[in-house]
């Protein structure tokens, strides 16, 4: 006698369909006449048996050029609760952002149309989103418990690639592009006017960007039979892949903060060899400093924090005056310093040392900054998302 675990076989579940909230799952093809039709089937006869919510499915074609346009619209035809969308430019990305944007089902997800995802893990997919308790879920090859089949190559690029962005973009999540997601709607109409890619790296972008905005992300591990039939371009798709982690890299708070460190270093310099003959160095570099912190304070406050507008300005420049004399300190003393050992250095020394103690403040002034002088917006955000987020449950 054979036993069967329930992680094994699905089992349909009695609920109220007066308030069943709506799935849709999108397939995205190119060229795709073969495979697509038996996929598209099956996908159907398993979300009829074993989703309890009403669903759809939505055939995205990325502009094809053989038959699977004609192939698409039969299926549509012929299954109910299948539709398609037509694309006349090519792109995963451009597909799941069309069709997403266009649904009006609570729930979107899409999975690649080889259906090398098993299919039982759709409903640990998406119940997790229908009940509020996340709000983007993911299928990993990668995850503890799963089960995959492909061969040395495909896996070690993707544990090298996921182990890049844990390094590089402080990744949480285990694996970024397995063709199998799912999102609340509203979280998607959120994220995607920010998700600028339009191709691969898409399904990496939005998760760096809910990542940031501290959005739940929900990983279900898969069983995963790799498709010998692949038409990803490897090359092409990894360089495409570290330009989007450099992009994204750029966008982060310490590189913006960073960059306008050596513009208002620039600046301090400047400042100071312009005011040191006048007024002496000591008065030199506190003039230069105060100018500076002013233009710091204010650039860090709109590019790097993004916050607008009048509120809480004179709070936040008054936390960057505070900042200020910390720095102010901090080179002064370097300056007595350098004047005690020799009370005539070069002047392209005395601009070095100033600079060296004005960069080892840098990383003190970026913790200050974010962790006190800007920190009551960040805190009132993540109130209103968490805000948002309850009163979307509680429409569900």
């Amino acid at each position: 006698m054979t036993s069967t675990s329930l992680l094994d076989t699905p089992r349909r579940v009695a609920v109220d369909t007066a308030s069943r909230p709506r799935v849709e799952i999108v397939v995205p093809v190119y060229n795709e006449e073969a495979a697509l039709a038996p996929s598209v089937r099956r996908l159907h006869d398993h979300l009829d048996a074993w989703l309890p919510f009403d669903w759809q499915i939505t055939i995205a074609d990325n502009a094809s050029t053989d038959a699977t346009p004609r192939v698409a619209a039969a299926l549509a035809d012929d299954l109910p609760g299948v539709r398609v969308l037509r694309l006349e430019e090519k792109g995963r990305g451009r597909a799941l952002r069309a069709a997403w944007l266009a649904s009006d089902a609570d729930v979107v997800g899409y999975m690649d149309v080889d259906l090398s995802t098993d299919l039982n893990a759709v409903l640990p997919l998406v119940a997790p989103l229908v009940s509020g308790h996340s709000d983007v879920a993911i299928g990993s090859r990668l995850a503890r418990g799963s089960n995959v089949e492909r061969g040395p190559k495909r896996e070690l690029i993707s544990r090298a690639y996921n182990h890049l962005l844990h390094l590089t973009l402080a990744a949480r999540f285990t694996d970024a592009q397995c063709g199998f997601k799912a999102v609340r709607a509203e979280v998607a109409r959120r994220l995607l006017p920010d998700v600028r890619d339009d191709g691969w790296f898409f399904d990496t972008e939005l998760l760096v960007l809910a990542q940031r905005e501290g959005l739940r992300i929900h990983e279900v591990p898969v069983d995963w039979v790799d498709d010998p039939d692949s038409r990803v371009d490897i090359v092409h798709t990894a360089l495409d892949d570290l330009r989007g982690i450099v992009r994204l890299l750029a966008q982060t708070k310490l590189l913006r903060f960073a960059a306008i460190g050596v513009v208002s270093t620039i600046a301090y310099a400047l400042l100071f060899l312009l005011l040191r003959g006048p007024v002496g160095p000591g008065w030199a570099n506190g003039l230069a400093l105060a100018i500076t912190a002013v233009g710091n304070t204010q650039a860090n406050r709109h590019i790097t924090f993004g916050i607008r507008g009048r509120e809480d300005l004179a709070r936040h420049h008054a936390g960057g005056a505070v900042v200020f004399v910390l720095t102010l300190g901090l080179t002064s003393i370097a300056l007595a310093v350098m004047h005690g050992i020799d009370p005539n250095p070069p002047r392209a020394i005395e601009l070095s040392v100033l600079v060296a103690a004005s960069a080892a403040a840098t990383i003190s002034r970026f913790i200050a900054l974010r962790t006190w002088v800007f920190a009551t917006r960040g805190r009132a955000r993540a109130a209103a998302r968490r805000a948002v987020a309850a009163i979307g449950r509680a429409d569900v």
